[in-house]
This record gives structure tokens, C-alpha cells and sequence, in this order.
């Protein structure tokens, strides 16, 4: 009970820290949501300007200095810029990266079918660090011999080597220019890697943020430019074997290990990063609430259209030759092991429609514990037991405001794993039927949807940018959409409430939307 209660204080104290973004730069520019695709956005800054040192960096023992030298003070206009760029953006990537794993597994985006993303990313972290820290020993400045010895020690406390190669930096006869060479292929390979297990990362993903929208892109680099300008990285003093190294100024972003080598052996810090490696790793599959079954698919409803496979956010349904003998080329089929059942699939599919009543309502894809029959029953249940008008139906998702906090005498509220499941007809169903006088969508903060693609494509859908989309003859002032998440309970009441004024005052002016209306509409709808 303990976790629960830690876990959902994190994530109210994360909701108010996007809060606070959103105010200061908007919800599409928020770069609390695009943690992800910053990282790409400054792993390519990293490659471009260390392409441009590799340059002109030379790997001699006395040249090492030399070159990164002359690079940072004579072309300070130029490798001096991108010199600062290599190191701030390398810094703003750990910053991201970790950023991006501590809210994942806030927000409890790591389990079911997400696994893969998130087990996959634990060796990102290794590379990262491996990349970064490789870097510095190329400059061969005070700090890279610190790092030299150091890390050269703590590998000498792993059984892999004959001989402890700590003795390569006993003294400068010991050092020659293949180290370097070996340095800088080892600082070119491990990013190559990284960047293949990065790709790796996202493979189960459809449509993945790898890019962030152009404004932050600019802002973001625009930053990197002044800080780099306004306080520009540059070496320490030259390294020197035949000197012990006194104080150095750290990176803590890449080295707050390092110290602890002081105070502990090297066996322990292995064996906590060891552990600290497995427990990510184990953290997916270990006992948690069960799993909702995933979505199945319905051959007599399916005609092999593919939206459901466009609309999967997580790449769990795919197409395959049909097997039932029909005239249909192609049928849905789901990879239970990737679906998290969000329900965005049935959305999409265009036999999700509400007005069927002479046959079973069954669409071609549908989840097993909310189906379209049975959501159909609820959302006129819920709407027809309101007594005020105008009536509004507030649907929303388990990641939005408390539904119930919004219920009154002429609002009913229903929840769905995520609000694209609802197909848009359920809309046209809900207004055309007079069953309510407006629908209220409500869910996740906007830009961050709990399944990635849901409130997305429901705006899409709304707009009648994307199929299946809300018929044109439903009026566009009976449906609103506020995504506010968890944190704006008020800023939705009151938006509810000023939908609610709305739509009283637009049946005044027609002399619709009465109460003693409700019982006709009712029974028309019951026959339909």
C-alpha cells in the first residue's frame, strides 16, 4: 500500500511540475512531453559537432592537448563553439534520458506490453555513460587523467585482465599515441551503438516523437548557443603522469560516481550498479495488477481496412491474408503480447457504430471487458437518467479528472480506458437521439495522452480530419473537448459549467432541449 500511496504522491507532484511548463510554454511546446525526442534532438547535436572536432583533433601524445587547444582559443568562432555545443548537449542528454526514465516509471509506463521500450532502454543508460566518459580522456587535460586513473583502477578490480592496465598511466613513457587512437575509436563505436539501440527503442512504437516541434527544436538550440558563447568549455591544466593530480573540476552529470572510489572499493560500486541494472531490468515483469485482456477481433465484422492498424499506437495489430475464405482480401489480427488494451483500435474500426439495432452490435475489433454493446447500454443509461437540462454526457479516461466529481442532476459521466475509444457515431448516436443535449470529452493533459495516439486522433476525428469521423451533420457547438489530466479538476468544472450555459442558452433560442421532451426522444431512440 505504501508503493501505491509513494507513487501516486510522485505523480500528483509531477502533474503540478507539467503544470507549471504548460503555463510557461504552452502544451505543444512543454518539454516535459518530448523528453524522448530531445534526447534524439541533442544526440544529433552531439554527432554534428563531434564529427567537426574529429576533424581537426590529432591523436599524438603531445598533439592531444595541442589540437582541442587550438580548437577552443585560435577557432573559438568556430571549434570553440562546437566545441561547448559537444559538451552542453552531451550534459543535456543525460539530464533528458534520465528525466524521461524517472516519469516513465512515474506515470507506470514500463509494464504489460510497454516492456519492451523500457527494458531496452536500460542499456542505453551503460552506452550513455560510456560515451561520455570516453570523451574526456581524449583531451588529455588534467581531468581526463584523473578519469584515466580512476577508471583504469575500478576495471582493475574486475577479473578480465591479465595485468591491470592502471600501470599504462604510471608515468609518460608508458603513454603513446595508440591510446588515443583507441580512445577515439572506442568514443566513435559505443555512440554508433547507441544510436542502433535507440532505434531498437522505439521499434514497437507507431509514429515515435523521435523529432520535437520546431519551436522548442530552436529554442532549445538557441539556448545551447548562448550558454555556449556566454561561458565556453574549455581544458584544464595539461595532464602530467609524472605529477599526482590535486583538485579537478568534475562533470557531474557524467562523473558523480567518481568520488565514491574514494570511500568504497571498487567491487561494491560494480556490484550496486549491477543490481541497480537488474532491478531495472526486472521491474516490468514483477507482480502488479492484472491485466486487462487484450483487444480480439471478430472475422464476420472484418473487412480488412486497416484503420485499426494505422490508429495502434503500440504496433499491436497487424494485417494478414484472410483465412475464412470470404471475398475480403486481408484480416485484423492482435499480438496480445503488445496490446495494453487501450481500446484505441475499436475507434477506428468503422462497424463501430451505435445505430445497429437488427443485428448483434459485435465490430470487427472490440475489447472483451468493455465492448461496444455493452458501452452503447452504459452511455444511454448514464444520460438517461439525468433530470435537468441541458443534459450532458461527460465521457473521459482513468487518466483525466475524477468523473465523479463533475456528476450532478444534468451531468452523467462514463469512463473508458481512453477517450479514443469512443467512436465518433457514438457521438451522432448520443445527439441525434436526443439523448443528451452535448458531449463533454475529457482526459489527459493536452500534448501527453496516457496511450500516446488516443487524444490525438480523437481531435482528428472530431475535426473530420481522420476516419472514422464525426458526421458533419452533428452540430459542432454540442461537443466540446477540454484535455486538462489530473490536476485541473477546477479549470474542467468550469469549463463544463460555461459548456453547460452554452447549450442552455442555444435551446432557449430554438425552444428545444426541455425535459418533458426527454421521453419522446426516449422512446424513439428505443425503437430505432
Amino acid at each position: 500500500m505504501a508503493r501505491v500511496n509513494v507513487k501516486g504522491t510522485l505523480r500528483a507532484a509531477l502533474e503540478r511540475i507539467e503544470s507549471g511548463f504548460d503555463a510557461m510554454y504552452g502544451a505543444e511546446w512543454n518539454p516535459l512531453y518530448y523528453l524522448g525526442a530531445l534526447g534524439w534532438f541533442f544526440f544529433w547535436i552531439i554527432t554534428v559537432s563531434g564529427l567537426y572536432l574529429y576533424i581537426f583533433f590529432d591523436s599524438g601524445v603531445e598533439q592531444a592537448y595541442e589540437s582541442v587547444e587550438h580548437l577552443t582559443t585560435v577557432q573559438w568562432y568556430a571549434g570553440g563553439v562546437m566545441r561547448s555545443l559537444h559538451r552542453y548537449a552531451s550534459d543535456a542528454f543525460v539530464v533528458v534520458v534520465l528525466a524521461h526514465l524517472l516519469r516513465q516509471w512515474i506515470k507506470g509506463n514500463y509494464k504489460d506490453a510497454r516492456w519492451f521500450a523500457w527494458v531496452t532502454g536500460v542499456p542505453l543508460l551503460w552506452l550513455m555513460y560510456v560515451s561520455g566518459i570516453s570523451g574526456y580522456w581524449i583531451v588529455w587535460d588534467e581531468l581526463a587523467q584523473y578519469v584515466a586513473l580512476t577508471t583504469t583502477e575500478w576495471l582493475d578490480t574486475l577479473p578480465l585482465f591479465g595485468e591491470p592496465i592502471a600501470r599504462n598511466f604510471l608515468h609518460e613513457s608508458t603513454l603513446s599515441g595508440r591510446f588515443f587512437t583507441l580512445m577515439v575509436f572506442i568514443h566513435i563505436a559505443v555512440p554508433l551503438m547507441l544510436l542502433f539501440l535507440m532505434w531498437v527503442h522505439i521499434q514497437r512504437h507507431m509514429y515515435p516523437r523521435v523529432n520535437p516541434p520546431r519551436g522548442l527544436m530552436v529554442g532549445t538550440f538557441a539556448m545551447l548557443i548562448v550558454l555556449s558563447l556566454a561561458y565556453p568549455a574549455v581544458s584544464q591544466d595539461r595532464a602530467n603522469l609524472n605529477q599526482v593530480v590535486g583538485a579537478v573540476g568534475l562533470d557531474w552529470f557524467y562523473l558523480p560516481l567518481y568520488p565514491l572510489l574514494d570511500f568504497y572499493p571498487g567491487e561494491v560500486l560494480w556490484a550496486m550498479l549491477v543490481a541497480a541494472t537488474g532491478l531495472l531490468v526486472v521491474l516490468p515483469f514483477l507482480p502488479s495488477r492484472q491485466k486487462a485482456r487484450a483487444a480480439v477481433v471478430d472475422l464476420d465484422n472484418c473487412n480488412g481496412c486497416g484503420r485499426c492498424v494505422a490508429d495502434c499506437p503500440y504496433s499491436a495489430v497487424s494485417l494478414r491474408p484472410r483465412t475464412d475464405g470470404t471475398s475480403y482480401s486481408h484480416e485484423a489480427v492482435v499480438t496480445d503480447a503488445k496490446c495494453v488494451s487501450c481500446g484505441i483500435c475499436v475507434g477506428a474500426c468503422p462497424t463501430s457504430t451505435p445505430f445497429r439495432r437488427r443485428s448483434e452490435l459485435v465490430p470487427g475489433i472490440d475489447l472483451p471487458d468493455l465492448p461496444m454493446a455493452s458501452l452503447r447500454e452504459t452511455l444511454v443509461s448514464a444520460a438517461d437518467g439525468l433530470k435537468e437540462s441541458p443534459r450532458v454526457l461527460v465521457i473521459g479516461c482513468g487518466s483525466g479528472v475524477r468523473l465523479d466529481d463533475l456528476s450532478g442532476p444534468g451531468v452523467a459521466t462514463v469512463s473508458l480506458p481512453c477517450v479514443g475509444q469512443l467512436p465518433p457515431p457514438f457521438i451522432d448516436f448520443l445527439l441525434s437521439r436526443k439523448h443528451v443535449e452535448g458531449v463533454f470529452l475529457t482526459g489527459c493533459r493536452a500534448g501527453d495522452c496516457e496511450y500516446r495516439l488516443g487524444q490525438q486522433w480523437t481531435d482528428q476525428r472530431i475535426r473530420q480530419e481522420r476516419d472514422p469521423h464525426l458526421r458533419k451533420r452533428v452540430p459542432p457547438e454540442r461537443v466540446r473537448t477540454f484535455w486538462a489530466g489530473r490536476d485541473r479538476s477546477r479549470q474542467v468544472g468550469t469549463e463544463l459549467a460555461r459548456f453547460q450555459e452554452q447549450l442552455k442558452h442555444m435551446d432557449e433560442a430554438s425552444g428545444s432541449g426541455r425535459v418533458s421532451e426527454r421521453s419522446d426522444a426516449t422512446g424513439e431512440a428505443g425503437h430505432a
